[in-house]
């Protein structure tokens, strides 16, 4: 594989900062754009601009044939049995909450229980708890060991019969800890228990394919893959979506309006209303054509490579703790340097042009469980090099020898 080659691809990667070249590695925040990305985002607002599915007029008629290509690619992408499966929201964040709020409203009543992990993120936790406040449901949590591995043994425990969905990470955005969601979800079933997969810090290291997971519902943001903001992906079994109110009421959602009475429309259409992100659904055709020219088995082996070899540099520093040490990891490495703050690591390493994401990246449980106040995340992406990692290391050096006095 070329690295070189398709580094050249995104025209970001050439940019200097503070005179240094840009070292990016917070691609768990959002990845970089690769040409035909940027290229396809103007093609469609420059050739191509109009509104989808109720126009009779050539542009409307070409735009709605290429947003449907798009759903189609998605589900081929996941292997996801029908393209009416595949629901199209603005990310990850947004397609939680239509479960959560649609599924809730039809399925989750006072007394009822909701599960999730110890890992998530809080888009996997605050509307599972809006919704269960709302219900006076119960919010139950799957805790993790010092590892940062799910403690799965505790699972069939914890579903109850009164356990109305579990909502998982695939793979943790802080720790970078890969779940074992293919069991969890096996284990949910046994009990005829739904599962939610949160799959935005997976969908551009690992194959995802949700026939093969058997999971009811999957979600993620086209901006983790190398696609624009603003386009996400909700796949759920068309059982579960055929019997869950519409999310949001609007335009395209509805069959006929009175104001007497108003029917929905079929699906897709039921949870997507109001003018699509059309611009942006074709920039995620062009990032899963990117990603299908690289190839996942190779993204996966070369972004592997750079988390060991990064891990390797760290051990050898001596003053870096890695927070959360799972043998399943993909994509982000956290760490602290020995009696520093990370936000003040963060901000040093900005000045060296390594781009770097500290805090507690949006799941304040999982650092509180290490009793700590963030970490400092380093994240990869198939354009990243050991070379750039080498200069990190270099430079995290000098960080430490002017903040440890």
């Amino acid at each position: 594989m070329d690295i070189s080659n398709i580094r050249a691809q995104f025209p970001i990667l050439t940019k200097k900062i503070y005179g240094h070249d840009l070292v990016y590695f917070d691609n768990a925040a959002t990845t970089q754009k690769p040409q035909q990305v940027i290229d396809e985002l103007v093609k469609y607002y420059t050739e191509e601009n109009s509104n989808i599915h109720r126009g009779v007029h050539f542009l409307s008629q070409y735009a709605t044939e290429k947003y449907e290509k798009c759903r189609t690619k998605v589900a081929s992408f996941i292997n996801a049995p029908q393209p009416e499966t595949v629901i199209f929201t603005r990310g990850t964040t947004e397609s939680i909450n239509l479960v959560a709020e649609s599924f809730g409203q039809a399925f989750i009543n006072e007394g009822d229980e909701v599960l999730i992990s110890a890992l998530e993120h809080h888009s996997n936790i605050v509307p599972w708890q809006m919704i269960c406040e709302r219900k006076h449901a119960v919010l139950k949590v799957i805790p993790i060991d010092k590892n940062g591995d799910i403690n799965i043994e505790m699972l069939p425990e914890l579903i109850t019969s009164k356990t109305k969905i579990v909502a998982i990470a695939h793979v943790s955005n802080a720790l970078g800890t890969v779940c074992p969601v293919k069991e969890i979800i096996k284990l949910a079933h046994e009990k005829n228990v739904p599962v939610l997969v949160d799959g935005a810090q997976a969908i551009s290291h690992i194959k995802v394919d949700v026939t093969d997971l058997d999971c009811d519902f999957y979600c993620f943001s086209g901006h983790k893959m190398y696609a624009p903001m603003g386009i996400g992906v909700l796949y759920g079994k068309k059982s579960w979506l055929d019997a869950m109110p519409p999310y949001q009421g609007g335009g395209e959602m509805i069959q006929h309006v009175t104001f007497e009475k108003t029917t929905y429309n079929v699906l897709p259409f039921k949870f997507e209303a109001g003018t699509p992100n059309v611009g942006d659904a074709m920039g995620l055709f062009k990032a899963m054509e990117f990603m299908e020219s690289v190839g996942y088995e190779d993204i996966a082996a070369h972004e592997s490579r750079l988390l060991d070899y990064c891990a390797e540099r760290f051990n050898d520093l001596g003053y870096v703790s890695i927070i959360g040490t799972s043998a399943h990891k993909a994509g982000a490495i956290s760490f602290l340097l020995k009696g520093i703050h990370p936000y003040d690591t963060g901000i040093l390493l900005d000045k060296f042009s390594v781009a770097v994401r500290t805090g507690h990246h949006c799941a304040e449980p999982v650092m509180q469980f290490y009793g700590i106040p963030g970490t400092v995340r380093a994240s990869f992406a198939i354009y990243n090099t050991l070379e750039e990692i080498d200069y990190m290391i270099a430079s995290l050096q000098k960080v430490y020898s002017m903040l440890s006095i």
